[in-house]
């Protein structure tokens, strides 16, 4: 029975470990297709950029950019910021960084960058002081929920001694 246990632990894990990649892949095709998305509005906007501008020559009058194009640029900016915040989102799918001097993607945990030799700065990480948080939060709410146990035991035992009181 012993191996069979054993088996069907190994089992279990390895259908854990699967879910957990299959779902970091599709998290991340959906993000792909965010940024694709993201990058053909900017094309869009490009184009309504370049044809205000080009309206504006043919009538030959002077483009004011934060009057005519203001909009667009706005519009622009917010698309990539989503793109970037999408691309960072994948690198830490992945367990990975951005070397700061090549732009290579990296270990995580790279000391220096294999392709340009930078030494790489350690980042501070806020999930252990998250998980920290967490297992306090954790060890609290057990101790509470351990008095709140021993509280009712306690309880039954009286009442099982009052009833046998009664009983005499």
């Amino acid at each position: 029975m012993d191996f069979f246990n054993k088996l069907g632990k190994k089992v279990s894990e390895t259908y854990d470990a699967t879910t957990e990649k299959t779902a970091k892949f599709a998290k991340e095709a959906k993000l792909r297709m965010k940024i694709n998305e993201d990058k053909s509005d900017i094309n869009d906007l490009y184009k309504q950029i370049g044809k205000k501008v080009y309206q504006k020559h043919l009538a030959e009058e002077e483009i004011d950019i934060s009057k005519d194009l203001e909009e667009e640029l706005t519009k622009i900016d917010v698309l990539s910021a989503e793109i970037e915040t999408s691309l960072k989102t994948i690198l830490e799918l992945k367990n990975r960084k951005k070397c700061p001097k090549c732009n290579s993607e990296i270990d995580r945990d790279s000391v220096f960058c294999p392709v340009c030799g930078e030494k790489q700065l350690e980042e501070v990480k806020e999930v252990e002081v998250i998980e920290k948080e967490i297992t306090n939060t954790e060890v609290e709410s057990e101790e509470n929920h351990k008095t709140e146990t021993d509280f009712e035991e306690k309880t039954e035992e009286f009442k099982d001694v009052e009833e046998s009181d009664e009983d005499k």
